[in-house]
This record gives C-alpha cells, sequence and structure tokens, in this order.
C-alpha cells in the first residue's frame, strides 16, 4: 500500500543501506518492512513483553535456530511465529531453539519502539559460535524458496566450518504433500463460511522469483480437491487482486470472506487486506457489491501449520544423524 512519505522511504533507504550489521554481501530487495513500521501505529499491536525473543545465551551443543522475515506487530509475532517455535522446543527438548529475523527495520523498529532486541541472521549466527554450538539446525519459516531463503542459504555458506554441522530446513510449501496438507488445513480453518454462497479468498506476499508460482499450484490444488469457491491471490505478484475479483465475480457469491495467505498478520494483512483505504481488497471487494468479512490471523498459529514445520524441522534433524 502506497501510504508512506517520500522523507520516509529516504529514511529506509539509509536504514537499507546500514542493515548488514557488518556483513558484506549484497542486501534483499526492498520489502513491505518500511510500509509495516508506519502502518501498524495505527493498531494496537500488543505487549512485546508476552513474546520470547529467544536470545539467549547459554545454548548448548545442539541449536535450532528459527529464521523468519519478522513482524513489528507484537500479538502477532507471539501467536505465529512465537507459536512455531514453541512447537519446535516442545518437539525437540535437547535442542536450544533460537529466533533470527531477516528484517533489520523490523528490528530496528522493535527496538526502538518496545526496546526489545531480536537477532538477525549474523547476530544469530556469531552468538551460537561464541556459545560452542556444535550441531546447527536452521529452520525457516517461509512460505517458499524465494528471495530470502536463498538469502539466508548463501549466508549460512559463509559459516559452514564455524560448525561440525549445519542444515537447513525446507520451507512451509516445498513438497506436493505439503501443498495438498496446507490446502487441507485452510479449508478446515475456514469451514464455518463456506455455506455454498460464500467466496473464500487467500492472499498471499507475491515474489519476482520464480515460486511465485506456488500461488498457481495452491490455487489448483484447491479446485482439483472440489473447492471450487476458493481463491488465492497476491499483494504484489500474480494473481492480483483484480485476478481474485474476476474468478469470484464469474461465480454465484454473495459474500466474500478474505484471510492472509502469509505466516504472520502484519501490515498486509491489516492494511492491503483489511483496512479501509479504497485500495484494500476488502474495500475492492465491497466495492463490487460483496459483503466482507475479514479473518485477520496468520498461518503460523494454526497447530497444523506448526506441525508441519516441526516435520520440517525433524527431517533436518534426521538428516545429521
Amino acid at each position: 500500500m502506497k501510504r508512506i512519505l517520500s522523507g520516509i522511504l529516504m529514511l529506509t533507504m539509509l536504514l537499507a543501506v546500514c542493515a548488514g550489521c557488518g556483513s558484506d554481501k549484497p542486501q534483499p530487495k526492498p520489502s513491505a518492512a518500511p510500509a509495516e513500521a508506519a502502518d501498524e501505529e495505527n493498531y494496537d499491536t500488543g505487549d512485546a513483553s508476552l513474546d520470547d525473543p529467544r536470545n539467549q545465551d547459554e545454548i548448548g551443543e545442539q541449536e535450532l535456530l528459527t529464521v523468519s522475515f519478522g513482524t513489528s506487530f507484537n500479538d502477532s509475532r507471539r501467536l505465529t511465529i512465537g507459536g512455531i517455535e514453541q512447537s519446535l522446543a516442545d518437539a525437540f527438548p535437547d535442542w536450544s531453539v533460537r529466533r533470527a529475523f531477516t528484517s533489520q527495520i523490523i528490528i530496528d523498529h522493535v527496538k526502538s519502539r518496545d526496546g526489545v532486541q531480536i537477532d538477525n541472521v549474523t547476530a544469530a549466527l556469531d552468538r551460537a559460535m561464541e556459545n560452542g554450538v556444535r550441531q546447527l539446525v536452521v529452520q525457516p519459516t517461509h512460505l517458499m524458496h524465494g528471495f530470502e531463503y536463498n538469502d539466508l542459504v548463501d549466508e549460512l555458506g559463509t559459516y559452514a566450518d564455524a560448525f561440525d554441522k549445519i542444515v537447513v530446513g525446507e520451507p512451509l510449501l516445498t513438497s506436493d504433500e505439503d501443498f495438498a496438507a496446507v490446502a487441507e488445513i485452510i479449508v478446515k480453518a475456514t469451514e464455518q463460511y463456506d455455506d455454498g454462497e460464500t467466496a473464500i479468498c487467500f492472499m498471499g506476499h507475491g515474489t519476482e522469483a520464480e515460486s511465485n508460482a506456488v500461488y498457481a499450484k495452491m490455487q489448483q490444488v484447491l479446485a482439483d480437491a472440489g473447492h471450487k469457491n476458493y481463491f488465492v491471490g497476491t499483494v504484489e505478484a500474480e494473481p492480483s487482486v483484480e485476478d481474485v475479483l474476476a474468478m469470484v465475480q464469474a461465480g454465484d457469491y454473495t459474500r466474500v470472506v478474505l484471510r492472509p495467505l502469509m505466516i504472520v498478520a502484519g501490515d498486509h494483512a491489516n492494511n492491503d487486506m483489511a483496512g479501509d483505504d479504497e485500495d484494500s481488497w476488502k474495500s475492492i471487494f465491497e466495492a463490487a457489491g460483496y459483503d466482507v468479512t475479514c479473518v485477520v490471523e496468520g498461518l503460523g498459529q494454526l497447530p497444523e501449520i506448526q506441525a508441519l514445520f516441526v516435520q520440517h524441522a525433524k527431517a533436518a534433524i534426521d538428516s545429521i544423524k
């Protein structure tokens, strides 16, 4: 959502230059983080003190590092990323679960606003080295093999000699089995709205990477399973909201339910999806004559999604035995 003044944009660019925190590798392309930092002040994002940043020392020799893009929406961070981390901690009690975010802008914003320090990937890896970690498993909470995932793998490669073993788990949507499982999970999560007159639309982020194809694939998986009233679109790529609206208008629906196909419910979910601006998904569907219900919950707070990340982490752990 293009609501950031030029002054904020220039500040964002300056912050981005400094975001490497000592790393000389190229930084990822600009993301939605600046928008989140600006727009989230319209909301009570929750009490940051209720969330565990998982940046403690005394890790031991086995660390399970969860890596997320991040969000400064405190409640969503605790329920989604925090929920995944806690599920991993419960499943693997012999491993110390720690956190890292890839968005330095979000890290800086949470530190400035709430006084909470969250490690970036470099800081988390340095912490692991200093604590004598020998076996490091990194589990991303990313949706797909996109730019963020690839950047993470590249940075981990620079630490290959720092640990006896370092392995990376797969993102959420990797195998055909993952797609089928996630499709079943999101259908179950919205079954109360599935009355034959409601179009259920999921909003993903979208990417310029080839992995953007995951959204079309998810649409096909849902359709093949008989869920013809389920639609998938993106904020920043294709299918666009206009594409999703056209698909909905081709059916006989009176109501639309909107829910993010994202791990967290941050700026995109609260503003681009459920906001009151005329270019939000909510406003666009309302203008088209539909009764709209917004479910502002990230995928990460669903126990079944958390269980899938546990499965991926287990596969990574098993690979080093």
